[in-house]
């Protein structure tokens, strides 16, 4: 995707980024990969950090103006994720219908660019799929392509 993106700071092992927000205010955002039960599946926390914890709030709507470039700066650390672990799938779903239609949405509109780089599946009613645009999916999961 070349789209302009925020500037990044990472953890040294790559799975928990930060960013700040640059719209109608100034708002401090984290990535963060978290392993799941299933074996080299990681699951991305994304939202705003909330200061005085530092947690994850990811039920927070900011409308701060600039969500392409916050969609730019996540998908950033997709590539940086998978860069240090190429062999991890990536399992992401929104907390709410709604962001999950999102997520879908941004697929779709880079989906040339972003099938060049990784393999996306979809997944509907329990089972999985290869992504196809215009269907509603209830998560994703993506991996790196293997360059041959």
């Amino acid at each position: 995707m070349k789209l302009p993106k925020y500037p990044l700071a990472s953890s040294d092992k790559f799975l928990t980024f930060e960013f700040i927000s640059e719209g109608k205010k100034l708002i401090y955002k984290l990535v963060r990969y978290q392993p799941t039960n299933l074996e080299g599946v990681y699951n991305p926390a994304f939202g705003d950090k909330d200061l005085s914890t530092g947690d994850i709030d990811d039920t927070i709507i900011s409308n701060n103006g600039d969500s392409e470039k916050v969609l730019a700066t996540v998908t950033a650390t997709v590539y940086a994720f998978t860069d240090k672990y190429p062999d991890a799938w990536i399992y992401a779903t929104g907390s709410t219908k709604t962001r999950t239609r999102l997520y879908r949405m941004g697929i779709t509109k880079f989906f040339s660019e972003v099938t060049v780089d990784f393999e996306v599946l979809g997944e509907r009613n329990g089972d999985w799929e290869a992504f196809k645009k215009d269907v509603d999916y209830d998560g994703f999961l993506v991996r790196r392509e293997k360059k041959k």
